[in-house]
């Protein structure tokens, strides 16, 4: 797994500046590609064609190497030497911002992103943290990634563990699901979260064994106060982090990434950034149902639409929480014991499905689109709901071209699969989990429901469009790992999870290209090598359709490029790293 996560990234930042600087030819010239794997991701089977030919920042030319140099005699030549060239990958979700505030951050990431395996390493490396950044006492120190599937106690930290280490600081550590965290003493004490506390609904505090006392964990909305409080202590390096933040995606092929949920001041720092031409990729922004009303009321507000790069395309809802943390929502009970929960034990829905009724109805009476975090079959069922509850009252026709994003449905039954095609829903699965999580969710939900995660496979074959994402910082945004995930489905121990749920390496591949720029209604301008479209492209070292599928992981990011310009290339940015 080639996981860049977001180590070195001031390199990459070095690098991308120099090739900004000094192009590969000017965007105004011609620019030929061949001698390559070209791939056009154009179809429903591989096409490979002899040449491309990319001016003015679009695609003029695909075809035949003779016909691509006769119309175009005095264009620059790029002899790809056998490797292969692609559309430039479409991130269908991660959450730009949240990665970007990493780097803010302690990073707590177990093998292969991290090196935190324990809970005793954990405790050394937020001490570190504080003496290496110079933190004074009294100030928050923030950490993510933590996985306590993944420590050597099996379990997640205490406030008192914490505690021992910085008893001078606030302290909240971000699970790496994103759905939970855990705070010490100081920062419990700022939330005024007490053994008198009750948890919020479509959440929970989790309390010390035989008492109300909370031992630092707080799950779903529980931890929205601290998403609050670090989102405003990080504020003030947001630009700082937003140069390296694009690097370090621009670095893994991708050309359009998301931030899978945004804040209506993370909005207008966005714009400000793409409107002071700082955006080497296209951002797309998922506007948070909180500001849902506020939003739609604006009249400024603008949907749907590049402004220098930057485009809020829809609203995100979260239904339930995270499956390897046992918030995710389901019809059947975890078969192993979920924390402060005695019986029947299915997880939590983050709002009532009258909530998500109205949410839909309002969404789609003003064309907006959604895009909804649902992890369990029962948060599937509500989505479900939602819709039927929403073209009844708007009185729209049920299969409209919305394309409703349920984001993940990761354990959607074969009858929801149905459900999304009928009613013309695009699921973003998430193969990843196979990988990350797959042993910890068959012993969590058995081995039925855990082979079925993510069916690309089975929703292929039913002719359900779908895209695959990484949900950075849960897991890296690194499509080819992702697309090795989705064609092996092997676990951390080598088991597979679900044999017949495996996809093709080109099924794989759409979900990153086609279908991901089909996701966002930007299928006439990305997501295929056609010409008029955008000259955003990825050169690989290998190609992903011939090389061993247990060798997808090791393909590297050879040079990145974004309507004709180059903004990442693999050989300057090692240089520059030595």
């Amino acid at each position: 797994m080639a996981v860049t996560s977001l180590i070195g990234c001031s390199a990459i930042d070095k690098t991308l500046t120099e090739n900004n600087e000094t192009q590969l030819s000017s965007e105004s010239a011609a620019t030929v590609y061949y001698n390559g794997d070209i791939i056009t991701m154009a179809g429903d089977t591989p096409e490979m064609v002899e040449a491309l030919v990319t001016k003015d920042g679009k695609i003029a030319y695909v075809g035949s190497l003779n016909a691509a140099q006769a119309k175009h005699k005095n264009a620059a030549q790029v002899d790809l030497k056998d490797q292969t060239l692609l559309p430039g990958f479409i991130d269908p979700h991660s959450h730009f911002g949240m990665v970007s505030n990493t780097f803010g951050q302690a990073d707590l990431n177990p093998p292969p992103v991290g090196n935190v395996d324990s809970i005793d390493k954990m405790l050394k490396v937020l001490k570190a943290y504080k003496e290496d950044h110079n933190i004074a006492d009294g100030e928050w120190i923030y950490g993510w990634g933590y996985d306590e599937s993944q420590l050597a106690e099996d379990r997640h930290p205490t406030k008192e563990e914490i505690d021992s280490v910085l008893p001078n600081n606030p302290v909240y550590l971000q699970h790496t699901s994103g759905h939970m965290g855990v705070a010490n003493s100081k920062g419990l004490a700022l939330m005024d979260i007490t053994a008198d506390s009750q948890a919020p609904e479509g959440g929970n505090i989790a309390r010390v064994k035989g008492s109300n006392e909370p031992n630092g964990l707080v799950q779903e909305t529980a931890m929205y106060p601290f998403m609050y409080t670090l989102l405003k202590t990080l504020s003030p390096k947001q630009a700082e982090f937003f140069d390296q933040t694009q690097d370090y995606y621009a670095s893994n092929g991708i050309t359009t990434a998301q931030d899978g949920s945004t804040t209506r001041d993370a909005i207008k720092f966005f714009q400000s950034q793409a409107d002071a031409g700082k955006l080497k990729i296209d951002l797309v922004s998922l506007a948070g149902v909180s500001d849902l009303d506020e939003n739609l009321a604006d009249k400024d507000f603008v949907w749907k639409a590049y402004q220098n790069g930057f485009k809020v395309q829809g609203t995100k809802i979260i239904a339930d929480g995270s499956p390897q943390g046992k918030t995710a929502y389901f019809t059947q009970p975890y078969l192993t014991p979920v924390a402060d929960c005695e019986s029947d034990c299915r997880g939590l829905p983050s709002i009532s499905q009258n909530e998500m009724n109205e949410m839909f109805a309002k969404a789609y009476a003003q064309d907006n689109q959604l895009f909804i975090h649902n992890n369990g079959d029962s948060a599937t069922d509500m989505i479900i709901k939602a819709h039927e509850y929403a073209v009844k009252k708007t009185g729209q026709a049920a299969d409209k071209d919305r394309r409703t994003v349920p984001i993940h449905a990761q354990f959607a039954r074969p009858d929801q699969l149905e459900a999304f095609k009928k009613y013309k829903m695009l699921p973003s699965f998430f193969t990843n989990h196979a990988y990350f999580w797959g042993d910890v969710h068959v012993k969590n939900l058995g081995a039925k429901r855990a082979n079925f995660l993510s069916p690309i496979a089975t929703a292929d074959d039913m002719g359900l469009k779908y895209t695959n994402h990484s949900d950075d910082t849960v897991t890296p945004v690194d499509p080819l790992f992702s697309v090795w995930t989705a064609v092996n489905r092997t676990s951390r121990t080598g088991k597979t999870i679900g044999v017949d749920e495996r996809a093709s390496p080109y099924q794989a591949l759409k979900a990153i290209t086609a279908n991901a720029a089909y996701e966002y209604f930007e299928e006439d301008s990305k997501g295929s090598l056609a010409v008029g479209k955008l000259a955003d492209l990825v050169i690989l070292d290998n190609n992903p359709l011939t090389v061993k599928a247990d060798s997808i992981r090791d393909i590297e990011v050879v040079r990145t490029i974004k309507e004709g310009k180059t903004i990442y290339d693999r050989a300057k940015s090692d240089s520059s790293a030595q």
